[in-house]
């Protein structure tokens, strides 16, 4: 078995694996009957509404990829894009701390004919302004926190605050090598100097270049940031846009389970609250603790209604986003490397 089959393997098993102890979370000394009553009888209207967010949720990064890369002077098509953040996102849900999306659209970008410095540029930007979001939500939950909000979050404080710091160092890391390539050139090489006298000289070889080549596309995205400051603001207000959209997913859950004692706000700021709490933990698709933090805040507004809307809120942000995402990325496939193969024969 090789190595690469069996990582796929590992990563699939640990996914069931967090799926399974999710759902037991959830349903453990639940009414089973009751669930299911409660969700029958809720208006799924609203759950198309919902699912229609998280759509474009996935679409507005495809817009973003579009934006950036025409910025840049590519001529990347719009269609493909879509497929670009389908493949993105389903390769983020499954892997722990969202680590196999980016990689995988850089392979499916490659295949496409796309320059890959500049989609590296392009992702590492998408990367720094949706966890810069987070750190957004982080700021209000600190500062500006309405006071009947606050007692719903102070059971989760802890891990607000372990994901705010988490969202930082690797946020400032990024600024730092983007605003800053050569101190971050400086600090690279000075590591692989004292690598040297503990590690074979051939792997040290290897590092550095693929560091050095790194650092060159830190250092193209540190030119672009500061030649086109617009562009990068735009990608900002779209990416606040573009998060907003899944946290208001369960706002509008609430409502198909005529739970109203919260505003679209109040909603949006808790399922913020929770996405950044489980953004950089390794789990895909932040399982576990964003069902068990889902149960402390919402408890005291829905009650008995706090399961049922659990299951529905995560069966459209996480478990339709992934089937979607799983059937757009098999088409990918099709469409990128299918045609590949058809040209070159």
């Amino acid at each position: 078995m090789n190595s690469k089959l069996k990582k796929i393997l590992c990563n699939g098993a640990f996914l069931l694996l967090c799926i399974g102890v999710s759902v037991y979370f959830v349903l453990s000394g639940e009414d089973f009957g009751a669930l299911v009553s409660y969700i029958r009888s809720s208006s799924q209207v609203f759950w198309i509404a919902g699912f229609a967010l998280v759509i474009a949720f996935i679409l507005c990064e495809s817009a973003i990829i579009f934006y950036l890369l025409r910025a840049f002077g590519d001529a990347p098509r719009l269609s493909h894009c879509f497929l670009y953040s389908f493949v993105g996102f389903f390769f983020s849900l499954v892997t722990p701390t969202a680590s196999g999306g980016q990689p995988m659209q850089l392979v499916f970008m490659k295949r496409d004919g796309l320059s890959l410095t500049r989609c590296v540029i392009a992702l590492l930007i998408v990367t720094i302004a949706y966890k810069s979001v987070l750190i957004l939500v982080g700021i209000l939950v600190l500062f500006a926190c309405p006071p009947y909000i606050a007692p719903l979050l102070e059971p989760a404080m802890g891990w607000i605050y372990l994901g705010i710091v988490l969202n930082v160092i690797c946020v400032g890391a990024m600024l730092a090598l983007v605003l800053a390539p050569s101190v971050a050139k400086t600090i690279v090489f000075t590591a692989l100097r004292i690598a040297r006298k503990f590690v074979a000289a051939e792997r040290v070889d290897r590092w550095q270049a693929h560091l050095t080549q790194s650092l060159e596309n830190y250092k193209e995205a540190s030119r672009f940031v500061r030649e086109h400051r617009i562009v990068t603001l735009n990608v900002m207000l779209i990416t606040i846009v573009q998060r907003f959209l899944l946290f208001g997913v369960t706002y509008v859950v609430l409502l198909s389970f005529d739970v109203s004692n919260l505003s679209l706000l109040d909603a949006t700021l808790l399922q913020g609250s929770i996405s950044l709490s489980a953004d950089m933990l390794p789990l895909p698709g932040g399982l576990g603790i964003s069902e068990h933090l889902y149960n402390v805040m919402f408890q005291p507004i829905c009650g008995q209604l706090t399961a049922p809307t659990l299951v529905i809120s995560r069966g459209l942000s996480f478990y339709a986003q992934l089937l979607v995402c799983a059937v757009f990325s098999a088409v990918a496939y099709l469409v990128v490397f299918g045609a590949k193969k058809g040209n070159e024969k």
